[in-house]
C-alpha cells in the first residue's frame, strides 16, 4: 500500500542562493521534508532567504503534524480553544470545498487511518480487523469538524485527527508566490517537492515557463517525461505513485492502493498519475490528491462539476494498458 497524502514535515533547512547572470536569482534548498527551487528575474538587489525561512517556520508552526507544539498537533491531541492563524483557515476552507466536490474522497480527517496503516507520525496498529476499523471510521469525516467564527476548531470527537499534508505544500508555494509579487517580482517559477507555481515568463528564453510530467512507467534512476507543459500565471501539482503500482494477476490491470475515507479500507485506484492546473497551487495540490483516490471514472464525472481547472491523467484501462486523458484546457498548453 502506498500513501497518497503528501508528507509535510519540518525538514532541515539547507538553502543557497546563486546568481548565474545579471537579473537572474536562484534559491534552492531543503524545507518541509522535501526540496525547493525558486528562480526569478529582477533588476533589484533582493534577498529573500530570511523571508523564505520565516514562511516555512510559520506554516510549520501552524500545520505540521510532525511538530508537537504546532497548532494542528495541539488540536489533534484534543486541546480546545486553540486559535488558528489565517494560513490554517485558508487551507481548512479549501479542504472543505474539495471534500464536498469529491463526495468525501478528499478528507483531511483520514489522518487517523493514515497513522493506523503506518504512514503518519503516530505508531501504526499491529493489526486492523473489522472491529478496529469500524471504531476508527467514527473518527473520519470532515463534516465532523467545524471552524468557528472565533477561529477555533470544534470536533465531534476529541480523537479526530486532522492532516493537511495533501494540500499544505501547494498552499506554501502560493504564500511564497504572493511574497515575491508583493516585492515587485513579476517573472518567477517556484518548485517545492514537485509542485509548481509560475508567473510571467522565463526571461532568459523570452518564452513561457516549460515544465514536465513524469512517465509513471519510468525505471528507477532513469527519469523520463511523458509530456511538457507551458505554464503561465497558474499553479500545477501532480499526485502519483511512480513505479509503485500493482498488477492484477488475472486481468493484468495496473492500480495503486488508496485509503477510502468512507470505508477505511485500502482500495484499488486505476489512476496512476493526476496532474492538475489551477489558478493557484493549493487547489491544484488538493484536486490532484482527490483524483488519485477517486480513480479515472469517478474523476471524469467530478471534472464535469468543477470549474477553473484542467488536467492530465495517466490511468490503466481494463486491459492493463496505460492511457492518457488530457482536458481541453491542458491540451492547448502542451509543448512538442
Amino acid at each position: 500500500m502506498n500513501r497518497l497524502l503528501k508528507f509535510f514535515v519540518l525538514g532541515l533547512l539547507v538553502a543557497s542562493c546563486s546568481k548565474p547572470e545579471s537579473g537572474v536569482e536562484i534559491y534552492q534548498g531543503e524545507a518541509l521534508g522535501t526540496t525547493y527551487q525558486i528562480k526569478y528575474f529582477s533588476d533589484k538587489d533582493l534577498n529573500f532567504q530570511s523571508s523564505l525561512d520565516s514562511i516555512f517556520e510559520v506554516i510549520n508552526a501552524s500545520m505540521s503534524t510532525y511538530i508537537t507544539k504546532s497548532d494542528i498537533s495541539r488540536i489533534n491531541r484534543g486541546e480546545t480553544g486553540v486559535e488558528v492563524d489565517m494560513h490554517f483557515k485558508k487551507v481548512f476552507e479549501a479542504s472543505e470545498k474539495i471534500y464536498q466536490e469529491s463526495n468525501g474522497y478528499f478528507d483531511p480527517t483520514v489522518g487517523t487511518l493514515v497513522n493506523a496503516y503506518g504512514f503518519g507520525p503516530e505508531d501504526k496498529l499491529k493489526e486492523i480487523d473489522s472491529t478496529r476499523l469500524d471504531s476508527l471510521r467514527k473518527l473520519v469525516g470532515f463534516e465532523k469538524v467545524r471552524l468557528t467564527q472565533s477561529n477555533t476548531i470544534e470536533k465531534e470527537h476529541p480523537g479526530i485527527y486532522l492532516d493537511f499534508n495533501a494540500i499544505a505544500k501547494g498552499y506554501t508555494i502560493d504564500v511564497i508566490a504572493d511574497h515575491l509579487s508583493q516585492n515587485g517580482v513579476d517573472n518567477f517559477l517556484i518548485e517545492l517537492g514537485g509542485e509548481l507555481r509560475a508567473k510571467g515568463k522565463n526571461i532568459e528564453n523570452d518564452a513561457s515557463w516549460i515544465v514536465g510530467i513524469d512517465d509513471p512507467g519510468q525505471q528507477a534512476g532513469n527519469r523520463t517525461l511523458i509530456a511538457k507543459i507551458k505554464l503561465e500565471n497558474v499553479g500545477m501539482a501532480t499526485s502519483g505513485n511512480y513505479r509503485k503500482y500493482r498488477v492484477d494477476s488475472v486481468s493484468g490491470q495496473q492500480y495503486v492502493h488508496t485509503i477510502n475515507p468512507s470505508t477505511g479500507k485500502a482500495t484499488r485506484s486505476n489512476m496512476l498519475s493526476a496532474t492538475v492546473i489551477a489558478e493557484n497551487c493549493m487547489l491544484a495540490d488538493g484536486y490532484a490528491t482527490a483524483f488519485m483516490a477517486l480513480g479515472f471514472e469517478r474523476s471524469s464525472e467530478m471534472l464535469k462539476e468543477v470549474q477553473g481547472i484542467s488536467v492530465y491523467f495517466i490511468y490503466s484501462d481494463e486491459n492493463g494498458e496505460n492511457k492518457t486523458y488530457v482536458s481541453p484546457g491542458t491540451e492547448n498548453k502542451l509543448v512538442d
